[in-house]
């Protein structure tokens, strides 16, 4: 059985923009296109539909493109638990109200039992600040939450 991956919308947006001029950008697009091609076939890999909408938003052609990479990605439902988990991550203040759909991306992943968690979301959802609260945060509520990482942690030594 192939470890589970949640795909939050970061990661597709990463891989379907046009490349950046700026290194930083550049380098985390490379590292994304990488794990794309030489190590997603190594996990399930699934989305959500917070993923389809925000995936869906903005520039047109964008939004195409990314909505073409993800349709043949499974797609896990939204449990009610995932929204109560979310409220808790906002209650708790490890999550900023404005960022409800960054923790709902973390409910989603941890209800769904998803093993890994991958986004370049460094601010709400990636952040070594808050991880480990995010983690035990989830852990009082009854759940074991994925290994929230960027592709670049997900790639094999």
């Amino acid at each position: 059985m192939k470890p589970k991956v949640y795909l939050e919308t970061t990661v597709i947006s990463y891989l379907t923009s046009r490349p950046s001029r700026d290194i930083i950008t550049a380098a985390h697009q490379q590292s994304t296109q990488e794990w794309w091609d030489g190590r997603r076939d190594k996990f399930d890999v699934f989305i959500s539909q917070i993923v389809i909408q925000e995936a869906g938003a903005g520039d047109d052609e964008a939004a195409e493109r990314r909505l073409e990479v993800i349709e043949s990605i499974s797609e896990i439902e939204v449990l009610p638990e995932a929204v109560s988990l979310a409220q808790a991550l906002i209650s708790s203040r490890l999550v900023p109200e404005r960022a409800a759909a960054d923790a709902l991306h973390i409910a989603i992943a941890t209800v769904q039992g998803m093993d890994y968690l991958l986004t370049w979301n460094l601010k709400h959802i990636a952040n070594a600040t808050i991880r480990n609260a995010i983690t035990n945060a989830c852990r009082q509520q009854g759940y074991e939450p994925p290994i929230i990482c960027t592709p670049e942690e997900l790639m094999e030594v």
